[in-house]
């Protein structure tokens, strides 16, 4: 049987792109497949009664200055030292999301995120202008206007919802999320610092 991990993704998430490399390098030493499912995050906060843990976890002294030590010290382990806190940080990803959509529906998910990742993380791509973002797509071989035109359409604006649905009731609250094993079926795991959990069970074959 194939392995095969599915991650929960929305481009507003900046644990998406940390969490992003050091998952590609442990599937590709297992020989595992990757699955990207676009969803919008704010609407798993509204369906789950979750929020940006800056938000939920203002009022309790510490707890976002811990979170912040931990996302160093993984940054630090995996050498993901380009990352930088978008300027535009947090973004409507809604554009976004549906166009990751739209490319996942031709089996090009991962290669669209890959496309986005570093210049909205690393270089601070200005993500509310469609020329910029279509400047980068051409640049990686996509059809930008396709794409986009695509965005509007109701099959794609009805399947980022049904699929934001369906992980919420799959146990999804929030990113990043992954679920190891059969599509549709795998077991759930949360948080970035789950990575040595997963390896664990992909290891088991």
């Amino acid at each position: 049987m194939t392995k095969r991990v599915e991650l929960v993704f929305d481009f507003v998430s900046p644990n998406a792109y940390l969490i992003w490399w050091p998952l590609r390098e442990l599937l590709d030493r297992y020989e595992a497949e990757l699955d990207v499912i676009p969803v919008f995050l704010g609407g798993m906060h509204k369906l789950t009664g979750n929020a940006p843990p800056m938000l939920r976890d203002k009022d309790v002294k510490g707890k976002n200055e811990y979170a912040m030590l931990e996302m160093q010290r993984f940054i630090t382990k995996h050498g993901l030292t380009k990352y930088r806190l978008h300027p535009q940080f947090p973004f409507n990803s809604i554009l976004l999301q549906r166009m990751l959509f739209a490319a996942d529906q031709d089996g090009r998910g991962v290669q669209f995120v890959e496309a986005l990742l570093r210049p909205i993380w690393e270089d601070g791509l200005d993500v509310s202008s469609p020329e910029a973002i279509g400047a980068v797509l051409t640049e990686a071989g996509f059809d930008a206007a396709d794409l986009f035109a695509r965005t509007q359409t109701d099959e794609v604006k009805q399947g980022l919802v049904a699929n934001t649905d369906a992980v919420v009731a799959r146990g999804a609250f929030g990113i990043p999320t992954m679920f190891v094993g059969p599509k549709g079926e795998g077991e759930i795991f949360f948080g970035k610092e789950r990575l040595g959990q997963i390896e664990e069970l992909l290891a088991k074959g």
